[in-house]
């Protein structure tokens, strides 16, 4: 009786070694794909420098403009200002 219960015993523990050295060896073939797969995708997009370029020339860009119009507001108040003090000084000199 012990022989027959040794043998499927056997049998199973030796299928159970040949299914764990399968997927041992389809673990090692996985980590080859990640590597490789990480590999060729390797580094930043060659487009994220040109992108970052172009964000730094449009910020420079936007605060030339904002600097000008903040200029031009300036030269209008005192265009305006001039403007309502020559009315107050051409008022007083009618009456």
């Amino acid at each position: 009786m012990s022989k027959e219960q040794t043998k499927p015993s056997e049998s199973l523990v030796q299928e159970l070694l040949n299914e764990r050295r399968s997927l041992k060896v389809s673990v090692e073939r996985l980590k080859l794909e990640l590597a490789e797969a990480q590999s060729s995708s390797g580094g930043p997009d060659p487009q994220m420098g040109e992108l970052r370029e172009e964000i730094e020339r449009l910020r420079y860009q936007l605060a030339s403009a904002r600097a000008e119009a903040n200029q031009l507001r300036d030269e209008r108040d005192a265009l305006r200002t001039g403007i309502e003090k020559a009315i107050q000084q051409m008022s007083a000199d009618e009456g």
